[in-house]
């Protein structure tokens, strides 16, 4: 349990899961205060106007948050911030790529008090956590990817995005309302920290980080 008390976010759109949440924290941990949002920009919201958060727990599905978007862009701006994925979309896949993308915990949205509170604790004393019955076994290609991911700007993260959704030059010099020549040098130099050809396999790589959630049958 650390020293001194510190500051966490929860990010996630449902709000019974955040009680449960807040709960294991107070048991795992001494806490300044517990922030809530119930969706992505509000956690971006959150995090520019406290910079004191040290801990976030991020929602994988949560509105806003396309995968593991969310957890590289958080960890384009705040390099510092220790982010735990939580998901009822526990998937061995999935929990590989929260790993290999820089999480430093899993935490299924099935897990017990007890082991959320376990888990906890785990990370607070700098240790990674994940469901000890799942394989997550590094991807080397993906860990590569998201050190990469690390060296852009932010600015370069936002239009690299932007590239990957089909935008062309022009249209993403409109929408962040800069010249078309300084989005040619972002995507230059996101192609050479990425080792990349050209814009097409930027794109294809940044889809790698979207993922969707099971659609269940109905019975």
């Amino acid at each position: 349990m650390p020293q001194q008390p510190i500051t966490v976010a929860i990010a996630d759109d449902h709000p019974l899961f955040r009680t449960a949440l807040k709960q294991a924290i107070s048991h795992a941990m001494a806490v300044k205060n517990v922030a809530e949002a119930d969706g992505f920009p509000q956690i971006q919201q959150l995090l520019s106007e406290h910079p004191s958060i040290e801990l976030v727990f991020l929602d994988l599905y949560m509105p806003g948050n396309n995968g593991f978007t969310g957890l590289s862009l958080l960890q384009n701006l705040y390099p510092d911030l220790t982010i735990i994925m939580v998901s009822s979309d526990d998937r061995s896949e999935i929990i590989e790529k929260a790993k290999n993308y820089g999480a430093a915990a899993f935490i299924p949205k099935s897990a017990t008090l007890d082991t959320i509170i376990q888990a906890i604790i785990c990370v607070l004393d700098g240790q990674e956590w994940f469901p000890q019955d799942m394989d997550t076994s590094q991807n080397t290609q993906q860990h590569d990817f998201a050190q990469q991911l690390a060296q852009l700007t932010p600015q370069q993260f936002k239009v690299l995005s932007m590239v990957s959704d089909g935008l062309l030059n022009k249209q993403i010099a409109y929408e962040l309302n800069i010249k078309e020549t300084t989005i040619k040098q972002h995507v230059s130099a996101i192609l050479n920290k990425l080792s990349l050809n050209n814009r097409t396999q930027a794109g294809i790589a940044f889809q790698q980080l979207k993922t969707s959630p099971i659609v269940e049958n109905p019975t």
